[in-house]
């Protein structure tokens, strides 16, 4: 998807295909069904079609709205070159977008992570490791402090 030219149309027949299935497709297999991205390739002949669905439990449900999509594909493609008005229709392809559960997988982790943080931080003690103020402080230009480190060198 190199032109702006295959954007526009990827931004289209996400659009038409999105209309068409909340519309005119009556498969009760079709869940709620979101497309999350179309990308085209560069000779606008083929377009993946990247979709998730909501409240899907289990896998059964998820190859059963796979095999609506599959059977719709005809219709979807007739309708996506009629609106589009392009000489060839690309090739339509449905994929399940993991992106979802791989979100919710990482905030699982993150979750976990954090609450074992907290644990250490329950358990850790309140002192500092080593002084109250690691920073360094500017010597004092008074004159107060002793100049020890000259006698060092002079012994050397």
């Amino acid at each position: 998807m190199s032109s702006p030219r295959s954007r526009k149309i990827a931004d289209r027949i996400k659009e038409i295909v999105a209309h068409l299935l909340e519309r005119r497709i009556k498969d009760p297999r079709v869940g709620f069904v979101t497309l999350t991205d179309v990308r085209v390739s560069g000779d606008n002949q083929h377009a993946s079609i990247f979709y998730t669905v909501l409240g899907a439990e289990n896998d059964t449900q998820l190859a059963d709205t796979a095999a609506a999509l599959e059977s719709a594909k005809g219709l979807l493609r007739s309708e996506v070159a009629k609106q589009l008005g392009m000489r060839h229709a690309p090739t339509l392809e449905f994929v399940h977008d993991a992106l979802p559960e791989a979100a919710r997988q990482m905030d699982e982790v993150l979750a976990r992570a954090k609450a074992a943080d907290d644990e250490l931080a329950a358990h850790r003690g309140s002192s500092y490791a080593g002084d109250e103020d690691p920073y360094k402080k500017p010597r004092d230009v008074d004159g107060d402090e002793p100049e020890d480190d000259a006698d060092d060198w002079d012994e050397a």
